[in-house]
């Protein structure tokens, strides 16, 4: 199954509710102010943004909709070039075949995103290219994270580095670096506690596993990944908001976005940091992470 089909079906939900949803505000009636302000109220609903929504509303405004042609597929139109041009300068890749150093990945997260799932999901992709991979289990706070990264390690052919449950995670990250270094491995995925703004001992763990690992060489991490939760839906810019002022965040990735119906989450997130997307989740499935193709992506949003 190609990526356009995997998205599609994952972007079900979403997809089905923006189509009925412009069809049944703007399309059976003239696009005047009042059908514009339905439409302009429906797109943030649909987790879209206020930002993005406005400029699409303008554009549409500024469009001559022709009457006698399908109005829902010019503006689905308009749609997606908006989205396609907000999305594409974002979309990056993290494999990294010509070098040869290693790469250290930090995911971060809030409970429940799906961080550790998403590493092992991750871990499958880049393990295609047959290279060493190692996980860092410095999630040490939740026993059943470490257990979790181990049956995936098992499942990728990854060398995991875990200590006992409540170990110090910065030490655990330290020493999957060391491990990474003398072994000459591709790639070390650190896993870590999931935390909120609310919780300081956590988000102060997370700092000190930065500075650990700074320590080692200043080059480190290459990437620090949010992994955000699709049917958190506005509560991801807030934890964007929160973790930005920890460190810099190199790259979002998208998780559950099967199981919600208002996948216009990236859209507004795209218009309000500007930071990368690694990946979006559709499903349950192992092969479920797919690397983000702002297209592929707006093109499956749309097909309903």
């Amino acid at each position: 199954m190609g990526l356009f089909e995997k998205l599609k079906i994952g972007l079900n939900k979403s997809s089905k509710n923006l189509s009925k949803g412009m069809g049944d505000l703007i399309f059976k009636k003239k696009i005047d102010e009042s059908a514009l302000q339905n439409f302009e109220d429906f797109l943030i609903e649909s987790d879209v943004g206020v930002d993005a929504t406005k400029e699409i509303k303008d554009k549409i405004s500024k469009e001559k909709i022709n009457s006698d042609s399908n109005q829902l597929d010019q503006v689905k139109e308009i749609f997606s070039k908006y989205a396609c041009s907000l999305l594409k300068p974002l979309e990056k890749k993290i494999e990294d075949d010509e070098k040869k150093e290693l790469k250290v990945i930090v995911i971060a997260g809030v409970n429940g995103a799906g961080k550790t799932t998403t590493i092992g999901k991750l871990g499958k992709i880049l393990s295609k290219k047959e290279v060493k991979i190692v996980f860092a289990a410095a999630d040490t706070f939740r026993a059943a994270a470490i257990s979790q990264l181990e049956k995936w390690s098992e499942k990728v052919n990854a060398k995991l580095i875990k200590s006992d449950h409540g170990s110090d995670p910065a030490s655990v990250a330290f020493k999957a670096t060391e491990y990474s270094i003398k072994h000459s491995s591709k790639y070390l995925i650190i896993d870590t506690a999931g935390r909120l703004q609310n919780k300081k001992n956590l988000m102060d763990e997370f700092k000190k596993i930065i500075n650990v690992l700074k320590k080692q060489n200043e080059t480190f991490p290459h990437e620090t990944i949010l992994v955000l939760d699709a049917t958190s839906g506005q509560n991801v810019i807030n934890q964007v908001q929160e973790f930005i002022k920890l460190t810099k965040i190199t790259g979002l990735i998208m998780t559950k976005l099967d199981g919600t119906a208002k996948g216009g989450i990236l859209i507004a997130l795209a218009k309000k940091f500007q930071i990368p997307i690694i990946a979006v989740g559709v499903g349950e499935k192992e092969d479920d992470l797919l690397f983000f193709n702002a297209k592929t992506f707006v093109d499956a949003l749309l097909s309903g």
